[in-house]
């Protein structure tokens, strides 16, 4: 991993009073990174110097193997998010009868999402109900042409199921938000997620056309 100033800063810790840097096996730091922490004279320390985990803080927990970070830091925010995701996405799929596999392929996401954060792997190319990213843009944006469904805002009157799958869109676009704060310099977590409350949304529109007699239910 190659360390910029910004990500190093965040990630500064305390050792018997002083403040230190963790640097992993392998891992580099940019020029800038270097000169700020000789400036603040910051100590540069091997990751396995990091306090074993019996005597972990409270209020810090691993990034991953080498790095022990606090529980506030941008990418454990992110992976609590996601872990409300799951859990809902768990309990949705019993609720939203003919969208078990659907919604099993949005959960499949979300648990790689979290696996190429701590593996640091990119997401690479997904497919969500057989659709890429253009096939997905295309239907979210023209959702008329393809289901017989006109854009709609969900209201108290839908059923319980579409608007259970609204919930997720919107925890979607929270963990989005996370994403955004978490990994400023890497685009496919977010471009993952867009495209995930694409597909979400999708389904939605499934469900009205469905629900409108447009569409019928596949077994």
């Amino acid at each position: 991993m190659l360390w910029g100033k910004k990500e190093v800063l965040a990630n500064i810790r305390n050792r018997d009073g002083k403040r230190v840097f963790y640097l992993g096996k392998g891992d580099l730091l940019t020029s800038d990174a270097k000169d700020e922490l000789a400036r603040q004279r910051i100590e540069i320390l091997p990751a396995d110097a990091i306090p074993k985990s019996g005597d972990k803080p409270e209020n810090m927990t691993h990034l991953n193997a080498q790095q022990l970070v606090e529980k506030t830091h941008p990418r454990i925010r992110f992976r609590g998010a996601v872990d409300i995701l799951e859990a809902e996405l768990l309990l949705a799929i019993g609720d939203c009868p003919g969208q078990e596999k659907q919604l099993g392929e949005v959960l499949e996401l979300a648990r790689r999402l979290i696996r190429c954060d701590v593996l640091n792997e990119p997401v690479g190319d997904l497919l969500l109900g057989g659709m890429d990213e253009d096939a997905l843009r295309r239907r979210s944006h023209r959702p008329q042409d393809f289901y017989g469904v006109a854009h709609f805002m969900p209201s108290a009157a839908d059923g319980g199921a579409l608007l259970v799958v609204n919930r997720l869109r919107a925890l979607v676009r929270q963990v989005e938000l996370k994403a955004v704060e978490a990994f400023p310099d890497r685009q496919d977590m977010v471009q993952a997620l867009n495209r995930m409350s694409s597909f979400l949304y999708l389904i939605m529109v499934q469900m009205k056309g469905i629900e409108n007699g447009k569409l019928k239910m596949e077994n």
